[in-house]
């Protein structure tokens, strides 16, 4: 249901463009034309089999379809008659499109039972360098880390590697996270994507906000800024890996070597006030 909520407002806006011609755009001039490709070519094979008309065969414009936005690679791949009609409908048909992500969720590794994660508080002294997916320990492990559940309560008994992660820094609200958040990763790369789905489906289930306040003063990076900030570290002498304008874990690292140079909290969180110290420095 959180995935429905967050891919579509639960059915409201599946997007207007023809997946069609939204694909064929996509295949000629996007920087990923074999996916797109690809994907054309698996959307006309469901075309071919029927499971939808071209005229409704409608999705954003990238191509991802339905109520919860397969691209068609993934559709012909996990999609399922839920409603037993014979057709794979998830424009119209809700156990369609349950099934189908359901589906979607299991052949990934989706363990029913089991959380997505849950939020923590870390330790005063806690190596930054730990917070990041790559980084798994035991339930155990972390513990002895002094990780402890922000509501007091004893952390969950899940038998899966668990990381940590603090997606706003030190001061934003920090998490350990299990197979399950990983397998929400596979249906959509990215950390944010899955906190939200993982917190809103606790929220339907009657589960409490987060403890911990997001610094919402923090005004976002552009695209333009995060290759900025990465061309000053490279200057610096770090190695924030390519300047694609992506915070990844290499230049996290980078970040977080600087971050020691001048006496701050070593979170690896990309910030203005971080932006604006780099282009000082280089100017000086």
């Amino acid at each position: 249901m959180a995935i429905w909520g967050l891919e579509s407002r639960y059915g409201a806006n599946t997007g207007g463009y023809n997946v069609i011609e939204a694909l064929a755009s996509m295949a000629y001039g996007s920087r990923r034309p074999d996916v797109f490709r690809q994907n054309l070519i698996e959307a006309l094979l469901i075309l071919e089999h029927g499971d939808i008309t071209p005229e409704d065969m409608q999705g954003s414009w990238a191509g991802a379809m339905g109520q919860t936005q397969f691209m068609p690679a993934a559709f012909r791949q996990y999609a399922v008659d839920g409603d037993g009609d014979g057709k794979r409908d998830i424009w119209h048909s809700l156990p369609d499109v349950f099934a189908s992500t359901a589906n979607y969720l299991a052949a990934h590794g989706w363990k029913p039972g089991q959380p997505w994660g849950v939020e923590v508080r870390l330790p005063a002294k806690f190596d930054w360098t730990q917070a990041e997916m790559e980084v798994t320990k035991s339930v155990a492990e972390w513990r002895k880390l002094g990780i402890k559940r922000v509501d007091g309560k004893p952390l969950p008994k899940v038998d899966s590697p668990a990381s940590i992660i603090a997606p706003a820094g030190h001061r934003g609200p920090a998490f350990i996270v299990f197979d399950n958040f990983r397998t929400i990763l596979d249906y959509n790369n990215s950390v944010s994507y899955a906190l939200a789905v993982g917190h809103l489906a606790d929220l339907i289930t009657g589960k409490p906000e987060f403890a911990a306040q997001w610094p919402r003063e923090e005004q976002p990076l552009s695209r333009a800024d995060k290759q900025d900030l990465q061309n000053l570290l490279a200057q610096r002498g770090y190695d924030p890996g390519s300047n694609d304008g992506v915070i990844g874990p290499k230049t996290r690292i980078a970040i977080r070597l600087f971050q020691r140079e001048i006496g701050e909290v070593p979170d690896g969180f990309a910030t203005l006030a971080l932006l604006t110290r780099l282009r000082a420095l280089a100017s000086s």
